[in-house]
């Protein structure tokens, strides 16, 4: 089971995404069963920030003094086999969520779920730095959005 606790730095958020935090654990209950932590309490933060506030932190951590529009940074380098476990945190941008700015609820949600999916992915220790792990967490990706999917129709 994987417990979401979602902060919010950013008022924006709450127009295009209500009850966040209801919306991103129910994400993580239909992921993929290889995703779920059955048997395990596994927690992750999230906090929804905005374009400035996360340049800070992308400068800080990773030495990029520029804005991205995610950001993972994974509790634990390996996954263990604790019962409980805390997977880190991840930092989503609103400013590049919201981009178009003429997006409608629905595609905001889902554009959002796709890049939680993504920093998701990076807690658990995949990356994209070279083409064949590039590969397979795009493919990985699509396999659990699909899996979510269902939310938004």
């Amino acid at each position: 089971m994987i417990k979401v606790n979602v902060l919010s730095e950013e008022n924006s958020w709450a127009k295009k995404i209500n009850k966040s935090e209801d919306l991103f654990n129910k994400v993580c209950k239909n992921f993929p069963k290889k995703f779920k932590f059955i048997n395990k309490k596994a927690y992750l933060t999230l906090l929804l920030s905005n374009n400035q506030k996360i340049k800070i932190l992308n400068k800080k951590f990773r030495k990029k003094n520029k804005h991205t529009d995610i950001l993972s940074f994974p509790f634990e380098k390996k996954i263990s086999n604790k019962k409980e476990i805390y997977l880190g945190d991840i930092i989503i941008s609103f400013d590049y969520m919201n981009n178009p700015k003429n997006l409608d609820k629905n595609n905001f949600k889902k554009k959002t779920i796709k890049i939680f999916i993504h920093g998701f992915l990076h807690l658990l220790g995949y990356d994209h730095h070279k083409n064949k792990n590039f590969e397979n967490m795009l493919k990985e990706e699509k396999k659990i959005f699909k899996s979510v999917e269902k939310l938004f129709n």
